[in-house]
């Protein structure tokens, strides 16, 4: 099984060490890893605007870049689903199918595809709150959305689950957007903040002593606000740091 590790271009730019976490805990599972160093933009925030025509040029370059592996892995779900759900403007070559039917998020990787019972030495005493994104529950199937009737499932928790004392606290409304969106957050900033305000008093209310996503772009967003509502105690993470064991930047 050779695996493409897909780091998206915020995770790169800002949050390195998620990337690095990525790639040390897929490694642990004894898989053959390759960064193919020519990736860039996976042709998400053009194509979320309307310009498709520059969001074809960087995801015919996606294609180019991992049609070759047997899986494409990432840590954001937002982006992998938009590898997998709106590649729909290229031409659907057997490479462009094969790049769509085999990118994978990092949890659903990780539960669907590995089927990961355990996390041998990994330790986390603490109570999280667990933030899946709505391109994750909506879009990639990572969790039961609320509003569809259902057995319930959440696949990040279950991962979190087999981390030596973690434990996750209930919120009061576990998948309700917080706004961040991509460029929701800058065409309609006051709603945007204020429904990532609503999310963070979330945490807050409940006692979470860290708060955990297989997204670090609502993460961004929400730790921003969090910032500036003056609450400094409160980390944003990664699932692959806490999985991996870190490394953290708090």
């Amino acid at each position: 099984m050779r695996i493409g590790l897909f780091i998206p271009c915020y995770i790169d730019a800002i949050y390195p060490e998620v990337g690095i976490a990525t790639f040390e805990l897929l490694q642990k599972f004894g898989l053959d890893i390759d960064y193919p160093t020519e990736q860039t933009c996976c042709g998400q925030p053009m194509s979320n605007e309307g310009d498709n025509e520059s969001a074809c040029r960087a995801e015919e370059l996606f294609v180019k870049n991992f049609s070759r592996y047997d899986y494409i892995v990432g840590p954001a779900g937002s982006c992998v689903k938009q590898v997998r759900v709106h590649y729909d403007k290229l031409d659907q070559t057997d490479d462009v199918k094969h790049v769509r039917e085999n990118t994978y998020e990092l949890v659903e990787f990780l539960h669907d595809i590995m089927k990961v019972e355990s996390f041998p030495g990994i330790s986390f005493p603490h109570k999280v709150a667990l933030h899946n994104s709505c391109s994750s529950i909506r879009g990639l199937g990572i969790a039961k959305p609320s509003e569809i009737m259902g057995v319930p499932f959440n696949k990040s928790a279950e991962l979190l689950g087999k981390v030596s004392g973690l434990e996750i606290v209930e919120l009061d409304r576990p998948d309700e957007c917080c706004g961040f969106g991509g460029t929701f957050c800058v065409t309609d900033e006051a709603v945007s903040a204020q429904m990532g305000k609503d999310k963070v008093m979330d945490y807050v209310a409940n006692g979470a002593e860290y708060v955990v996503s297989p997204d670090m772009s609502c993460l961004m967003h929400q730790e921003g606000i969090a910032r500036k509502l003056g609450i400094s105690h409160l980390p944003f993470i990664h699932i692959a740091q806490v999985l991996n064991g870190g490394p953290f930047k708090e």
